[in-house]
């Protein structure tokens, strides 16, 4: 429908062919051109790239203060698929600053509340709901949809929005092992923290566990240390704002380049101030380390 030239007419895209023909037979309709009219404007977007965050699917992990505002940013965008992970009941401490709740909410799982209430914000959003804990042996069922599409050349991010140490490496370490690209946010009181990592369009920005191994000692949470309800927003609308750019592809593909990966960012929310560090792989990393295998001489070479 739209005649609004999309990200030029072709453009190569992280080895992703790009063109005006990819959705070949597929356009807007009149209502979704008018609905995310303001995106489609921009040129980075365009209808080609409305179109690509239809076909998109998020795997939210968390629906606590970033997890929920998130899933409402991502939702009323237009990607097509979310997965919403969180056994966590609604709390009358949670409201404050997780708004899609109210009072009516509490006791409820907060994935199955989420899931009602963004039928009604973005009934186009296809959004399942899993009511239990991330861990390894629940991630096959969490990510088997995902994977599934990803395998079908569909574009898939997972977001992690938890606040539980053990927890966020078990997220890592399944998205290492699957190969799927991960948003990571976090606050307690005022410090913010978000980064992508992504071993196959940039291996050397390393993952979470090069970052914080699994024996680092962490007692800072917003349960603990208290959190201020805006602060959780800005996290949370920088981790929706990279996703998207993510599904875009709006990022460089050459990794000297990259604005995105291999950046660990850092938010202070009592001087409103951004600082990044680079981020750099462990080569030791029990995670996305190179991995020693026998070949069949029996001499160890590297992965």
């Amino acid at each position: 429908m739209s005649k609004n030239p999309p990200l030029g007419h072709a453009e190569v895209l992280c080895g992703h062919i790009h063109s005006d023909n990819e959705h070949c037979g597929h356009t807007l309709s009149d209502a979704d051109f008018m609905r995310y009219s303001r995106q489609v404007l921009l040129p980075e977007v365009g209808e080609a790239g409305q179109l690509q965050l239809v076909d998109a699917s998020v795997v939210i992990i968390g629906l606590g203060g970033l997890g929920q505002l998130a899933a409402q940013y991502l939702a009323c965008a237009g990607i097509g698929n979310l997965t919403l992970i969180d056994m966590d009941k609604v709390e009358v401490s949670n409201l404050p600053r997780q708004l899609l709740f109210n009072d009516a909410d509490i006791g409820l799982n907060k994935a199955r509340v989420a899931k009602q209430k963004l039928k009604g914000l973005a009934p186009q959003c296809t959004v399942t709901a899993h009511e239990t804990a991330f861990s390894a042996e629940t991630s096959a069922h969490n990510f088997a949809e995902v994977l599934q599409l990803k395998q079908q050349g569909k574009r898939v991010l997972v977001l992690d929005c938890t606040d539980n140490f053990a927890t966020r490496q078990a997220i890592n370490r399944r998205c290492i092992e699957a190969a799927l690209p991960l948003v990571s946010a976090s606050i307690a009181a005022f410090s913010g923290q978000l980064f992508a990592v992504d071993q196959m369009r940039f291996p050397s920005g390393g993952c979470y566990h090069c970052i914080f191994p699994a024996q680092t000692r962490v007692s800072q949470s917003c349960s603990t240390q208290g959190v201020l309800g805006p602060s959780v927003g800005v996290m949370a609308s920088m981790q929706s704002l990279m996703a998207m750019q993510l599904l875009l592809s709006m990022d460089s593909c050459d990794e000297p380049k990259s604005a995105l990966f291999g950046r660990f960012w850092r938010f202070d929310a009592k001087s409103l101030s951004w600082t990044a560090a680079t981020l750099t792989r462990d080569p030791h990393c029990d995670v996305c380390g190179p991995k020693e295998i026998r070949s069949s001489s029996d001499k160890p070479s590297k992965l």
